[in-house]
């Protein structure tokens, strides 16, 4: 399977002609849906959906399919029977992959801020993707993809998410509003200049791709 990030949070997952799209919202680049065969949405935040963008992609493929919550489905209007509604312990097939779904809400960003529902997605039982949350799968998790920055979360929550995850590698997501200095930063204290993970970790720039075993 070979992992490809798209800018901020989204990533694409591809193996052959199978290609599976998550979280392509406001910050991804505009090539991040091409060939696409599914598209997972994980909550409804801009910069995880971009439903116009969506919308299209939907009208111009008719084989194009979409698996995400209620609320964010309701806000695509996609043709009848191509955008699914799911939620925690659901397992389906999108592209040719299999995925099981964990998770329910966002983390939360204030008390005075209404929590909304957020899914996260674990495929082919490799890649887990969390969306904004810091959801534990209840099963091993080969590659997770770490959401590093975000207006809900701080350092030591992260440190204590990968070590609760306890993946085998992970991937720095969810970093589209930090400059150079904060990435280096992120990199240094999750790896040899931090407290200590039992998980490697790494950053993909925006196109760049990996092979994972």
């Amino acid at each position: 399977m070979e992992l490809t990030k798209h800018g901020h949070a989204c990533v694409v997952l591809s193996d052959g002609e199978r290609r599976l799209v998550i979280d392509p919202g406001a910050f991804t680049e505009p090539g991040a849906l091409e060939g696409a065969g599914a598209v997972l949405i994980t909550h409804e935040h801009f910069d995880h959906l971009d439903p116009e963008r969506l919308r299209k992609a939907l009208e111009a493929d008719p084989a194009l399919e979409v698996w995400t919550n209620s609320a964010t489905a309701g806000q695509l209007d996609g043709p009848g029977g191509r955008v699914h509604v799911v939620g925690h312990g659901d397992t389906f097939t999108a592209a040719g992959f299999d995925v099981h779904v964990y998770g329910e809400l966002h983390a939360v960003i204030h008390p005075d801020v209404p929590r909304i529902t957020n899914i996260g997605f674990l495929v082919d039982g490799q890649v887990f993707h969390p969306g904004d949350a810091f959801t534990v799968p209840d099963e091993p998790v080969a590659t997770l993809l770490l959401p590093v920055q975000a207006p809900w979360s701080k350092v030591s929550e992260v440190i204590d998410y990968v070590r609760a995850v306890d993946a085998d590698q992970a991937y720095g997501v969810h970093d589209g509003l930090l400059n150079e200095t904060g990435l280096g930063f992120l990199a240094g204290i999750l790896g040899e200049n931090g407290p200590g993970t039992p998980t490697p970790y790494s950053r993909l720039t925006p196109g760049e791709s990996t092979e994972l075993s």
